[in-house]
């Protein structure tokens, strides 16, 4: 019997490849938000758009920063999550023969 989409989804192989999978859109959208604001950065900068065309880029611009924050935040929760258990796991257990003891 082949399992349906719900219950192969709930495997722990699932979940992981799933969040692998949102971590590699985040990364591609990121790098496609940062691509387009650096392009709108050069359009305004180089000064030949109207006054509203210069206004809509801009709009356009906080939009995408906007965007570059949420996923960067993201990252930085993911690294601090990731901090926690590396620190957690340094800590000695008890009756660690190799704990600093004094001696």
């Amino acid at each position: 019997m082949v399992p349906k989409k719900s219950e192969s989804a709930k495997t722990p192989g699932a979940a992981k490849a799933k969040a692998a999978g949102t971590k590699a859109e985040a990364q591609v959208d990121f790098d496609a938000r940062l691509a387009r604001l650096e392009e709108l950065v050069r359009e305004m900068e180089d000064g030949g758009l109207g006054l509203e065309e210069a206004i809509g880029r801009y709009e356009e611009g906080v939009r995408l920063l906007a965007g570059c924050r949420e996923v960067l935040d993201g990252f930085r929760r993911q690294v601090e999550e990731l901090t926690r258990g590396a620190e957690a796991a340094l800590e000695p257990y008890d009756d660690d023969p190799d704990a600093g003891h004094d001696g």
